[in-house]
């Protein structure tokens, strides 16, 4: 599979204006579109890329992307001696998974020109976080 990429640039940062006249087709592989989405998704959700599994679908005539990954949490230990931590980190595990949906979604569809007409998450696990800040 591979997607083409419609539109001539315009409102794409650093993109050049199309050329009219200039034939030809512009693909995106599903492999580079899998790993944009892998990026994304560990990016919103604090872990690393090589763990988010990406799963794309048809909707309509739009892609539809499926993601599984775990997600970072603090120890609970330090949300139990400082209960605003959590709410700072981005708040409940729930919460911070509806927000990464919108950002995923606009990321994926900003670099890529994909229409995408909406992101599911499963989370398959946590990472606790080893004292540090949970990004």
């Amino acid at each position: 599979m591979s997607l083409p990429i419609q539109g001539d640039g315009a409102g794409v940062a650093g993109a050049a204006p199309a050329v009219a006249a200039l034939a030809g087709h512009n693909r995106i592989s599903t492999q580079a579109l899998t790993s944009l989405a892998q990026a994304a998704t560990a990016e919103a959700l604090g872990v690393p890329a090589q763990e988010v599994r990406v799963f794309w679908s048809d909707d309509g005539g739009d892609l539809a992307l499926a993601v599984g990954t775990p997600v970072t949490i603090p120890r609970l230990a330090d949300v139990l001696r400082d209960p605003g931590r959590l709410q700072r980190q981005g708040g409940s595990v729930l919460e911070r998974a509806v927000a990464a949906k919108a950002g995923i979604l606009r990321r994926v569809t900003a670099l890529s020109g994909a229409h995408i007409s909406r992101v599911d998450i499963r989370l398959t696990g946590a990472r606790v976080s080893e004292g540090g800040r949970v990004r």
